[in-house]
C-alpha cells in the first residue's frame, strides 16, 4: 500500500543549505524491483548530492561499498526487512555478514508481534544482540509505528535506548503508515538526546523534512532525494534574489 506524503504547512523558518539538508538524508534504494542498473544510478544520485548515506538491500551492499569507497557517503542496509520476523540469531548473522561486506550502518526491524504482546524484555535483548554484532556501527531500530499503540511505542523506544541503539526509526516505508509528526514528537519526548530519530515513509517534500526535523528527527529515509534537495537550492536562490 502506498504511503501518502506527509501533509504539513509550507515551511517558513530558516532554510538549511543544500549540503546541510543532504546530511539529513539516507537515500533509500530498497524497492524489490530495482535492478543492478537502478542501484548504480541511485548510488550516483547519493554521491552527487553527498547524502549522509544510501540505504540499500542486503544483496546490494557489496556493490555499494565498492562504488562508494573513499567517499563521504556511508553504506547503510537493512536487517530482517521489512517484517522483522527473523529469529534473533538470524538477525545477528545478517548483521555480521553485512558488515563484512562493507555496511557502515544497520537498520533493523524488531519482532513487531512480540512488542505488541508486551514482551519488552525480548525486544531489548534482540536489539542488544544486533548492537553487539554491529561492533560500534550505528544501529537504527525500526518499529513500524502504525501497528503499535502509544504505550507499545514508548516501551519499545525505551528498550531500544537501553539496548544501545543509535536511532529509533518510525517505519519501513512498506506498511500502511509512515512517519507522522505525532510519532516524531513522541519519540523525541521518550528517548534521551543521546538517541537520534529517523523518519521514513512518506517524506517526499522539503516541507515535510523540515517540519519533522523541527520536531526532532535528524535523519530521513527518502527516495525523493533529488527533488527535496533541488527545492532547497531553488528556494535559497529566490531568497537571494530578494
Amino acid at each position: 500500500m502506498a504511503i501518502p506524503s506527509i501533509d504539513v504547512p509550507r515551511w517558513d523558518g530558516p532554510l538549511p543549505t543544500r549540503d546541510e539538508a543532504a546530511k539529513m538524508i539516507d537515500h533509500s534504494l530498497l524497492r524489490p524491483e530495482l535492478t543492478p542498473a537502478d542501484i548504480l544510478a541511485g548510488l550516483a544520485t547519493a554521491l552527487a548530492y553527498s547524502t549522509a548515506s544510501v540505504c540499500v538491500r542486503p544483496t546490494d551492499v557489496k556493490a555499494a561499498a565498492t562504488a562508494l569507497r573513499g567517499t563521504p557517503v556511508a553504506v547503510g542496509t537493512v536487517v530482517a526487512f521489512p517484517h522483522g520476523s527473523g529469529t534473533t540469531p538470524t538477525k545477528v548473522f545478517e548483521t555480521t555478514e553485512l558488515i563484512a561486506l562493507g555496511a557502515d550502518e544497520i537498520d533493523m526491524v524488531i519482532d513487531i508481534g512480540r512488542l505488541r504482546a508486551g514482551d519488552t524484555a525480548f525486544t531489548q535483548d534482540e536489539i542488544a544482540a544486533v548492537v553487539e554484532a554491529a561492533a560500534g556501527r550505528p544501529v537504527k531500530v525500526i518499529f513500524e509505528n502504525s501497528y503499535l499503540t502509544q504505550e507499545q511505542k514508548v516501551a519499545g523506544y525505551r528498550a531500544a535506548e537501553s539496548a544501545g541503539a543509535a536511532f529509533v526509526k518510525t517505519s519501513t516505508g512498506f506498511a500502511d503508515g509512515g512517519a507522522t509528526a505525532q510519532d516524531i514528537a513522541l519519540m523525541r519526548r521518550t528517548v534521551s538526546p543521546a538517541v537520534q530519530i529517523k523518519a521514513a515513509g512518506g517524506v517526499r517534500t522539503l516541507d515535510a523534512l523540515l517540519e519533522l526535523n523541527r520536531l526532532g528527527a535528524t535523519r530521513f529515509g527518502a527516495t525523493a532525494t533529488a527533488a527535496i534537495l533541488d527545492d532547497v537550492e531553488e528556494r535559497r536562490r529566490l531568497l537571494d534574489v530578494r
